[in-house]
């Protein structure tokens, strides 16, 4: 059951560091048709150590957040207006070589697709050593050896492997492989887009008990994006909530499987099977998720909300703080 898989201990926002701050990130993609606004107004932090995760919907904006933090959105997409702020250092004011230089270095990223991410005509060795190339890291032939074969154990898998292609690995080695090269340089911030989406269940555990150790061992910290609700109660030690490129609800793993507060979060997380209700069937979310072309007025749930007010249609709704660490963005926990 989801409720004895959620971590006893949690550290409080209080204990920890801040790592990274996103403040107020709006990301569109201009189409022939207009503006796609596929995130609009996000803003979290990230706490030194802490496992974040993001979950929606399919095209709520959750892997698009994932590329802006590293600045890898493309054209038509465009950064519009928002701030990154990782160790202090606000990424969106970067030149594209200051930032070349912190990805890998300062914040790296463990792709959805193992096999896309690797060079399918280089042995594995060389796929390291061209990242350590690229921050101009100078290791002689026989410490390089050592360190990628140090970093092949790490995510459990034999020194051996470094001679190999990526063809000859199964998908759960590539994927600790793509694990191995994003800690490569020991970054603070690991991002794991969907890193488990292409494999079977239990190869699924085994790589998220990899990124686990390694995450715990470099004392950085990660968000998780993904769909699995299961792996995100196991992994994670807040969860944000993305709808239609917004954050509607941020809390403990814990508060959000107990007590959800935003109407979407209450039907997502009562969509779950459970082996204590045994519901004869699953509980969908009525309707469809809006059009981030044109977006609704208001709170962007509003045509979906079995709660809805007269003035969530006209009046956009604030995350704010309701319960301590637990945000929402809904008109019901608005003072009067």
């Amino acid at each position: 059951m989801v409720e004895e898989t959620l971590s006893a201990e949690e550290p409080t926002a209080a204990e920890l560091k801040e790592t990274l701050k996103v403040e107020d990130l709006h990301v569109y993609f201009h189409t022939a048709a207009g503006a796609v606004k596929a995130v609009n107004g996000v803003s979290f932090s990230l706490k030194s150590g802490e496992r974040f995760g993001l979950v929606g919907e399919s095209g709520s904006g959750k892997s698009t957040i994932a590329l802006s933090l590293l600045r890898l959105i493309k054209p038509p997409g465009k950064i519009e207006g928002g701030h990154v702020f990782l160790n202090g250092t606000d990424l969106v004011t970067l030149t594209e070589e200051q930032m070349r230089r912190k990805r890998l270095d300062e914040i790296a990223l463990v792709a959805q697709g193992a096999m896309n991410s690797l060079n399918p005509v280089r042995r594995i060795r060389d796929q390291f050593i061209l990242a350590y190339k690229d921050h101009d890291i100078d290791v002689k032939r026989s410490g390089l050896e050592e360190r990628i074969g140090d970093l092949l154990t790490r995510v459990g898998l034999n020194r051996e492997v470094a001679n190999m292609f990526p063809h000859e690995l199964s998908g759960g080695m590539k994927q600790r492989v793509c694990i191995a090269l994003a800690i490569s340089l020991s970054p603070s911030v690991i991002i794991a887009d969907e890193p488990t989406s292409a494999l079977d269940v239990v190869v699924q555990w085994q790589v998220m008990d990899t990124l686990r150790s390694v995450q715990e061992d470099l004392g950085a910290s990660v968000i998780l994006i993904g769909h699995d609700m299961g792996l995100m109660a196991q992994f994670v030690d807040r969860l944000g909530v993305m709808y239609a490129g917004k954050l509607v609800e941020i809390a403990t793993v814990r508060d959000m499987f107990g007590d959800p507060l935003h109407p979407y979060g209450q039907m997502l997380i009562a969509s779950l099977p459970s082996l204590e209700s045994r519901k004869a069937r699953l509980e969908g979310i009525p309707g469809i998720t809006p059009s981030l072309l044109n977006p609704p007025s208001g709170c962007p749930f509003h045509t979906r909300c079995p709660k809805v007010m007269d003035h969530c249609s006209s009046v956009t709704p604030i995350l704010q703080e309701v319960r301590p660490d637990h945000w929402v963005a809904c008109h019901l926990y608005e003072e009067a």
